[in-house]
């Protein structure tokens, strides 16, 4: 298969510094900027899937009648933490 390119941005010099500090050891600008990318595309197809699973739930929750109600969650989860917590407290003595 025939790579492409994706097309070149203008940034400000200041910036263009800034991206050139962080760079790894060995790490070019293209390399940089292909990885961030990726990274993004892949962060907004997780967020997309997860939104799609949000949505599917909350569609099967609405058709059954089958859902805990916010509040329970959230006690249940401060119990879960205030438990963590006790548990932290006394390992630290």
């Amino acid at each position: 298969m025939k790579t492409t390119t994706i097309p070149s941005i203008r940034v400000e010099p200041d910036f263009r510094a800034e991206v050139e500090a962080v760079l790894a050891e060995g790490e070019t600008l293209t390399q940089f900027v292909e990885a961030s990318i990726r990274a993004t595309v892949e962060r907004r197809r997780m967020q997309a899937e997860f939104i799609a699973r949000g949505l599917r739930s909350r569609d099967k929750a609405r058709r059954t009648g089958d859902y805990v109600d916010a509040d329970v969650v959230i006690d249940n989860l401060q119990r879960k933490l205030d438990a963590a917590r006790s548990r932290q407290a006394k390992k630290g003595k």
